[in-house]
């Protein structure tokens, strides 16, 4: 009598792998959004940390001076000169296409769309991003 010879077949059906692959891509078309959003909220975030580093600056600046804001046109050289209050003033970048360029000035006395630092002057020391597009959470930048 003739032996019935029986191989286990190992591996994958291309049915499975086809399936496979249409799981990993659905996951990709979720994932990859999700990341880019995550980098300009990140790129945003460090915005932020820049505001709040000048901010304490123009502070320390107002405290050591006894009650006196640098002036508008000398933010820069009040707080840079000598590396006592910040080494240099950090640029703005935003993060959105169309972005402003990184340039960090501060001349402006009002707000206007040009992406850098606004600086109210000796009054009362505020300091914000001179931008008037919203950001991911669709706040205004100037009004941080």
């Amino acid at each position: 009598m003739k032996k019935l010879i029986s191989k286990s077949v190992k591996g994958f059906t291309l049915i499975e792998l086809m399936i496979v692959v249409a799981i990993i891509g659905i996951l990709a078309a979720i994932a990859i959004p999700k990341f880019a959003d995550l980098v300009t909220k990140s790129k945003e975030s460090a915005v932020k940390g820049s505001l709040g580093s000048v901010r304490s600056a123009v502070s320390i600046y107002y405290s050591d001076t006894e009650g006196v804001f640098p002036a508008t046109t000398l933010l820069t050289n009040a707080l840079c000169n000598g590396s006592r209050y910040l080494k240099d003033l950090p640029t703005v970048t935003i993060p959105r296409p169309g972005s402003h360029a990184a340039v960090a000035t501060v001349t402006a006395s009002t707000v206007v769309d040009n992406g850098n630092w606004f600086y109210s002057g000796s009054t009362d020391g505020h300091v914000a991003v001179s931008c008037s597009h919203t950001d991911t959470k669709t706040s205004t930048w100037s009004t941080w």
